[in-house]
């Protein structure tokens, strides 16, 4: 990772601040006067000592929609400071003032939004495409010593590239994403197999194959690799209301929960962005109740069930990272603007 996440202390924009204004703020049990920020905090961890719901962390921090331009950073060392004396409380950051030193690495490193190790690899792995959207990718040809599969280190041969690209991504096409309310086809997941640097140009092409985590084989593809910048992030409610549902648990897994990696049925066609906090309903179940030798039957309310972060948005789909949760998430749960 070239660099972690920029900590930001964000604003709620006007209309959010319409919607949310009725509600007021609920401070978490326990919440501290002061805290004192370290290294290894999120700034989703830091929210959550001070908020029941974290994603509301720029309504306590009072910014307008006009810093959201020039957000600040939170840095270890620095003391976040609630102030309970107006009718509505709000924190401010207090600075540690300390002898000075010479380091080799900078001292003060921003602070992430959310752990960047439960996010960065699906920044550039999990590709959404259309059926054919691997189609025109150059495509592996053979396999060094004309092998059946290929791991890392191994050379393979491949259909003309960009000879200026140098390192790649190899894939597979996977399963279809399927509206689970539709059943329309929202896009197809590629499957990624791993990395492969560019060696010699021309046709066929040579590739030294870096990273595995499948065997690569024969009409595998190749992707330009994306820069791995891990971006900013604004936690934040989306503005509208917003209803989805999930489609699958990253990894074929059954059930998901915090910091499982989950695939919903909206994206940036439906007005999501990198940052927006959804929350995640546990389906009411349908009991039966015998009374007096006759039968009822209630379907009960849904119930939250946790918070799921989006990062990833594609036109139709988005990966959302599961921040917490107090049952088991599985495929069909409801997500909705919280």
């Amino acid at each position: 990772m070239r660099r972690i996440i920029s900590a930001l202390l964000i604003s709620i924009s006007s209309t959010l601040a319409l919607a949310q204004g009725a509600q007021p703020l609920q401070m978490a049990e326990g919440a501290p006067d002061r805290y004192i920020v370290t290294s290894g905090d999120t700034l989703w961890g830091i929210a959550a000592k001070f908020l029941k719901d974290p994603y509301r962390w720029g309504e306590l921090w009072k910014l307008n929609a006009d810093e959201i331009k020039a957000p600040q950073r939170i840095y270890p060392g620095q003391v976040i400071v609630l102030d309970k004396s107006g009718p509505q409380p709000r924190v401010k950051l207090v600075t540690l003032h300390e002898e000075r030193r010479e380091y080799i690495e900078p001292l003060r490193k921003g602070i992430p939004s959310i752990p960047p190790q439960d996010i960065e690899p699906f920044l550039s792995e999990p590709r959404v495409l259309e059926a054919t959207g691997l189609d025109a990718a150059p495509r592996v040809v053979a396999l060094q010593g004309d092998r059946v599969i290929a791991g890392a280190g191994d050379t393979i041969y491949t259909t003309q590239v960009n000879a200026q690209q140098r390192i790649w991504q190899l894939f597979r096409p996977g399963e279809a994403l399927v509206d689970p309310d539709t059943r329309e086809t929202l896009g197809h997941e590629a499957v990624f197999i791993g990395t492969a640097r560019l060696t010699s140009g021309g046709l066929p092409s040579s590739f030294l194959i870096l990273t595995s985590k499948l065997e690569v084989v024969r009409d595998d593809r190749l992707l330009a690799a994306p820069r791995q910048d891990v971006p900013n992030y604004i936690p934040r409610p989306p503005a509208k209301m917003i209803k989805a549902k999930v489609m699958s648990i990253y990894g074929g897994v059954s059930f998901g929960g915090p910091q499982s990696v989950v695939v919903i049925n909206r994206g940036k066609a439906d007005g999501l962005e990198s940052g927006h906090v959804l929350a995640v309903d546990l389906a009411g179940a349908e009991i039966t109740n015998r009374y007096k030798g006759d039968a009822s039957t209630y379907q009960l309310p849904d119930a939250r069930n946790g918070l799921l972060f989006v990062f990833r948005v594609f036109d139709r789909v988005s990966y959302a990272l599961v921040m917490n949760a107090t049952h088991p998430m599985v495929v069909g749960d409801t997500v909705r603007t919280p």
